[in-house]
């Protein structure tokens, strides 16, 4: 019984987290537009962190996946870790990589110099490594999820997190759009 009690407390808060979540983004770009304050740095919208807005989207994303695949409550317990699990190894390879991008462009600007080409030979080796391994640390982290999934729930999860992936897209297009109409000074 008590376990019970539990996971409804659990599931009511990340409810909780999720639906501030998705109002968050979706207020952020109009309420900022209405404000006509300096526009804050690229991809952040006001008074909200880059991270704070990462860590309420995989909120947002975790209570879609709780309703799409109406995971029982023995799946529940074992699908939330691995899920974030998964949005982990995903995001530390994504800033990793990033990094090695930004090192290509920095050092493909200067000089092409000897000592400049043997660095970016190496950043190359290090993307492409990153990348094999990526690869192999996602996969595996999709396996350990789907341990606890039915067939028809892996298959909801790969469709969600296709939506997921389109709806992460569209937010950001959308706070930039906002963020350049912020830019533009009242006439």
């Amino acid at each position: 019984m008590k376990a019970r009690q539990i996971m409804k407390t659990r599931r009511v808060s990340t409810t909780a987290v999720a639906i501030s979540a998705a109002l968050l983004l979706v207020t952020a770009g109009p309420l900022g537009a209405q404000t006509r304050r300096a526009a804050p740095p690229e991809g952040q919208a006001a008074g909200v962190s880059p991270v704070e807005l990462q860590q309420l989207f995989d909120a947002y994303v975790m209570i879609q996946a709780q309703e799409s695949l109406k995971l029982s409550e023995s799946q529940y317990p074992q699908f939330l870790p691995r899920l974030k699990a998964l949005q982990e190894v995903r995001r530390r390879h994504q800033m990793e990589r990033t990094r090695i991008v930004q090192d290509l462009r920095r050092l493909v600007q200067g000089e092409g110099d000897a000592a400049n080409r043997e660095r970016v030979t190496e950043r190359l080796t290090a993307l492409k490594e990153l990348e094999t391994k990526s690869t192999a640390e996602v996969a595996q982290a999709v396996e350990r999820l789907d341990e606890v999934l039915e067939p028809v729930q892996r298959a909801k999860l790969r469709i969600l997190d296709e939506q997921m992936e389109r709806r992460k897209l569209e937010l950001l297009m959308r706070a930039r759009q906002g963020a350049r109409a912020r830019a533009v000074p009242d006439r």
